[in-house]
């Protein structure tokens, strides 16, 4: 009779032993469930670029990766998240999730926080005018414009920005860029030059980059304006003209005439000796390192060459023979495509003095 109480405690615990096992055997296939679910490959056939929203939260940063088929359970990536990010922010922004991303990876890219950039090029030699229309065109930047620095202040380069910045901050960088640069190459510069200030360097820069995209001759075409400043000679740039003509706002849509040349403007380098009143584009950094190192040399004309090129002459009768040539090319273009030319430029161009 005293063995009884004792069996009957014996069972009872042997009872909850085994519900305790049976139970850890169904946590332990839950848990082992889920953490294959956490790791296993997720839906997405290809790489995706997905927007998480500033203020998500788990629960929405869950649902914005499921609704956009980079994970499959929302409650699966939740949990997991919340277990081993190790106490580590998701961040907001916009990512790049690749194909078959599983949601522990999902987790750490957003953990790791590395946004998808967007680049941006400017070309040499666009006005502040014709920058502002590329800002303005880009989709991946927020805000208005800003109002218009003044000529030849923005730096022309590749730009890289992320979802959220705005067209003011790349306005910003673009003029702290030709800050710091313009100032590092002045104080490189060849003394020798006449020039009195970084402001006459864009000037003079801006000239050199609307006449020659060609590397080899940026040095070149700089120590021709100079030579000729020198000397006390009209600059004679076309480019400066068409400035003047058309406010910087966009192309010439025709060739320039004898009258054009005679445009009552401080920016006329035909009418006025020196430089014009200011540039009349944003120079890149070959043109600057151009004119702030320019060769050597006793030229002082060039005409274009038809080879995208340029012919430099030292005296006019040179220069007068080179110009023939180029109006030989123009016919023979012509000759080919009504109606198709193009202008010559560069100093004394036309056979002028």
């Amino acid at each position: 009779m005293t063995g009884k109480p004792h069996s009957r405690l014996f069972k009872w615990f042997e009872g909850v032993f085994l519900v305790l096992i049976v139970a850890a055997f169904i946590v332990g296939g839950i848990g082992a469930w889920f953490w294959h679910e956490f790791n296993a490959a997720g839906p997405l056939r290809d790489e995706k670029i997905v927007v998480v929203p500033k203020g998500a939260g788990m629960n929405g940063i869950a649902k914005v990766l499921a609704d956009a088929g980079v994970i499959d359970n929302p409650l699966v990536f939740k949990l997991g998240a919340r277990f081993s990010a190790e106490g580590l922010p998701l961040h907001a922004g916009e990512f790049k999730f690749p194909a078959a991303v599983s949601p522990r990876a999902a987790m750490r890219v957003l953990i790791e926080g590395k946004v998808v950039l967007h680049r941006i090029t400017i070309a040499e030699g666009l006005t502040v005018s014709e920058i502002y229309d590329v800002l303005t065109a880009q989709p991946d930047l927020e805000g208005p414009v800003p109002p218009k620095p003044p000529e030849g202040t923005l730096l022309p380069e590749t730009y890289f920005f992320v979802l959220g910045d705005t067209r003011a901050q790349l306005v910003d960088r673009m003029r702290s860029e030709m800050q710091v640069e313009l100032a590092a190459l002045w104080q490189k510069r060849d003394k020798d030059i006449p020039l009195t200030s970084p402001d006459e360097a864009v000037t003079l820069a801006s000239l050199v980059e609307k006449e020659t995209s060609q590397d080899d001759e940026r040095a070149r075409v700089a120590a021709v304006f100079y030579n000729r400043m020198k000397k006390g000679m009209a600059l004679q740039s076309d480019p400066t003209v068409i400035y003047a003509l058309t406010d910087g706002k966009g192309k010439l849509d025709r060739l320039l005439t004898t009258a054009d040349l005679k445009l009552d403007s401080p920016y006329n380098t035909y009418t006025n000796t020196g430089l014009p009143k200011g540039p009349i584009a944003n120079p890149g950094l070959a043109a600057l390192k151009g004119v702030l190192r320019p060769q050597k040399t006793k030229e002082l004309y060039f005409v274009a060459d038809g080879t995208g090129g340029h012919a430099f002459a030292e005296t006019l009768d040179q220069h007068n023979k080179n110009v023939a040539k180029w109006r030989k090319f123009l016919k023979s273009q012509a000759d080919k495509a009504s109606g198709d030319g193009a202008s010559g430029s560069g100093a004394g161009s036309d056979g002028e003095n």
